[in-house]
């Protein structure tokens, strides 16, 4: 209702191309680009660890909002605390940094090709990130994972409640109840980078929404959750992350890690090392 369907149209091949690869600390790096849909190419860095063996776990690594995209996690924004795709990958994990609508090398017009919301059209991109993981033959299918950091925090959430394939996420600075969310005002929600339907259909207004993170949180019950959210980010209010948990706790059973550092709209060393442990045992169970 708010994000608008799904493409109608069947998955086209991915058709993975490779534009240049070199070698990282522990890792091998490519920048690659796949078909999401026909005529439609994401840019995307694929890493994986240097020494090649079968049957890996894999992450889908979302990146937060930066004309970069894709290259933060993979190591190149100059924020060490963002660089989880590079950290992950010298941990053994296989890691996939798709570019967000309107980030990095992807400059695609959502709207225009039909999408309600660039949110949804994420949203298909990153279904086909794990498509493309999940035909890999060093990543074991079943041992998928998502993780973010703000914008890449709730895409994570966003992809792991319409993919069921994904069976642990990561999400830092990602999300709090929409009533908390700037005092209740849903305009950062609103434009053409998100969820246009959020203003036109239901005027902002956090009581109109006919979704909030309880609901997301809800979706992806019960494959585990490692959420993040310091108690001093300025964006996502803390006090709002608990009170979604709780509420979805309330209706359903969740496997939710809640950690709260003495931090602002940061992803920590000390938490995030937390994070890839729970990657790690989430999926090595999966």
């Amino acid at each position: 209702m708010v994000m608008g369907p799904f493409p109608a149209h069947p998955k086209a091949n991915l058709h993975v191309e490779v534009t240049e690869e070199r070698a990282g600390d522990g890792y091998r790096i490519a920048l690659i680009s796949y078909a999401a849909e026909s005529g439609d190419r994401v840019t995307a860095y694929l890493l994986a660890p240097a020494k090649p063996l079968p049957s890996r776990p894999a992450v889908v690594c979302l990146h937060p909002t930066s004309p970069l995209g894709k290259g933060v996690p993979a190591g190149l924004g100059g924020l060490p605390n963002r660089n989880y795709a590079v950290e992950l990958a010298q941990r053994g994990f296989v890691t996939l940094a798709p570019d967000y609508p309107g980030s990095g090398g992807y400059q695609f017009n959502a709207y225009a090709r039909g999408y309600a919301s660039a949110t949804m059209k994420g949203i298909w991109n990153h279904i086909r990130a794990v498509d493309l993981l999940e035909a890999r033959p060093d990543v074991h299918p079943g041992r998928v994972g998502a993780i973010g950091h703000s914008l890449g925090g709730h895409n994570a959430l966003f992809l792991a409640a319409f993919d069921e394939r994904v069976r642990a996420t990561v999400t830092s600075c990602g999300f709090t109840a929409f009533a908390r969310y700037k005092g209740g005002d849903l305009t950062g929600w609103s434009h053409r980078g998100y969820m246009p339907r959020i203003a036109e259909v239901y005027g902002k207004s956090p009581a109109k929404m006919p979704f909030d993170f309880d609901d997301v949180l809800e979706a992806i019950a019960p494959r585990p959750v490692f959420v993040s959210a310091p108690v001093r980010d300025d964006n996502f209010d803390a006090a709002g992350v608990v009170e979604a948990i709780e509420s979805a706790s309330e209706r359903v059973e969740t496997r939710i890690t809640l950690r709260q550092p003495d931090a602002g709209h940061d992803f920590p060393l000390e938490t995030r090392e937390e994070a890839y442990q729970f990657l790690a045992g989430a999926l090595t169970a999966a």
